[in-house]
């Protein structure tokens, strides 16, 4: 049969043409029809967060700075001091910038030799007390917020120096860093020191000291916190050190040949001030402590025993009565024990 024979063909009109036209539109085309989707806000600068274990690693770093601080500042105040790790965060330096309070102590650090500036943030709250106790003072008065006069601010340049150097020597075993403080940054200038869109790294500790507490901050620009995070990633994780039982010996040995001042003194007594005003040379000022009652022996300027002044040869010496209450081993009885002085 020739091609095309026995097929019926038909001569469209233009109104049935745009009939199938128009049925062929109304009907979805399978091949084209595609699965529902949902849409997603992104927000860009919330990417690439923190895992848990790099938080653990820089957790675990500045749990032992918080630590070596705590020791150093206590040191230095000489009143109940303690630094504890918060929070360990990733955000844009615009949101930190968001969380500064209205009146605080920031100081800029520059980060050698990355030659990058970090900042170090204080609650004012807490300089207060920290000037007062480095003055001497005990840290008991509530001091009305204020801003700081430029004694008080060369006063915490020296505690934030400390901060530094404990941080530097923190990292050491990471990352080999110098910080070296710089000045103390006004809120305005704090906005110019990093870019409001840089991802940092925010660290968090909350420090108090006698009965006062508030909280510093510590923020590292990206350049700073990507190379510690690498560190971190190449030794798996940070854990601090634990000296070997030999280590521990040589360093009880060291200790031991440590000389401390030792002295015989009364304990303190009160007297009027008339009284005092009143003395003359050879007068005899009666003191509330009979003469053959045990006085103090001081060690480092504390009083630890009660003992009695006593020659031994040519040297002064004490001899030991008992230990102070208070002092390690209080009421145990170390009688017989001689201290000898030795020259003045």
């Amino acid at each position: 049969m020739p091609i095309g024979e026995g097929i019926l063909r038909k001569t469209l009109t233009q109104d049935e043409i745009d009939s199938l036209f128009s049925g062929a539109q109304a009907r979805p085309d399978s091949s084209r029809r595609t699965a529902s989707k949902s849409v997603a806000r992104c927000d860009l600068s919330h990417w690439n967060r923190l895992s848990e274990n790099q938080i653990g690693a820089v957790g675990t770093l500045h749990g032992v700075f918080a630590r070596r601080l705590s020791s150093s500042l206590g040191a230095l105040f000489r009143v109940a001091f303690s630094m504890n790790l918060v929070s360990v965060e990733q955000m844009t330096y615009r949101e930190f910038l968001g969380r500064l309070p209205e009146l605080s102590y920031c100081a800029a650090i520059r980060v050698l030799p990355l030659d990058v500036q970090t900042a170090i943030q204080l609650d004012i709250s807490l300089a207060y007390p920290i000037v007062d106790v480095v003055l001497g003072g005990s840290a008991t008065a509530q001091v009305e917020a204020r801003d700081l006069t430029e004694i008080e601010e060369q006063i915490l340049e020296t505690v934030f120096r400390l901060i530094v150097q404990d941080l530097r020597d923190s990292w050491a075993p990471i990352l080999a860093l110098e910080f070296r403080f710089e000045q103390r940054q006004r809120n305005l200038q704090m906005q110019g020191m990093i870019l409001p869109g840089e991802k940092i790294l925010c660290l968090s500790f909350e420090m108090q000291i006698a009965e006062f507490s508030g909280n510093l901050a510590m923020v590292f620009p990206a350049v700073v916190a990507s190379a510690l995070l690498r560190r971190l990633a190449v030794q798996g994780s940070y854990s601090e050190r634990t000296p070997s039982r030999e280590s521990r010996r040589r360093m009880r040995e060291r200790l031991l040949d440590c000389r401390f001042k030792t002295d015989l003194s009364l304990p303190a007594s009160l007297l009027p001030i008339r009284r005092l005003l009143n003395l003359e040379p050879g007068e005899i000022l009666l003191l509330p402590k009979r003469a053959d009652e045990p006085i103090h022996l001081n060690v480092a300027g504390k009083p630890l025993f009660s003992a009695y002044p006593v020659g031994y040869g040519a040297q002064r010496a004490a001899r030991i009565s008992e230990r102070l209450s208070g002092s390690s081993g209080a009421g145990k009885s170390v009688q017989g024990s001689r201290v000898l002085a030795e020259g003045d």
